[in-house]
């Protein structure tokens, strides 16, 4: 009930507003880029998917659910399936269904 007197005031907060937040995560993840094992294509393809995806989908939160979907069907594309925890199959699932349903 609390938050529902706060939401005219985010509502009024234009979309262009959250472009400096991308930007500043943007530059904070440029840091863990290098620690990137580039070599192995089932974590550098989600990786790069989730890192591209972010400014060009405007929404930090699109990115990482693409991010952790293409994680899960590079390894399973790939057989390695004992790779991959149940915790991610069962994100991936619920993400697919998000953007199906939504």
């Amino acid at each position: 009930m609390l938050f529902r007197s706060f939401s005219p005031i985010f509502l009024a907060i234009p979309g262009a507003a959250t472009a400096p937040a991308l930007i500043i995560v943007g530059v904070m993840m440029m840091g863990s880029i290098k620690t990137i094992h580039w070599e192995d294509y089932c974590k550098a393809i989600p990786a790069f998917i989730t890192i591209i995806l972010m400014p060009l989908a405007y929404s930090i939160s699109d990115g990482i659910l693409i991010g952790v979907i293409s994680y899960v069907i590079c390894h399973a594309v790939a057989g390695k399936f004992k790779e991959v925890s149940v915790t991610m199959w069962i994100l991936a699932a619920l993400f697919i269904c998000k953007y199906i349903f939504i």
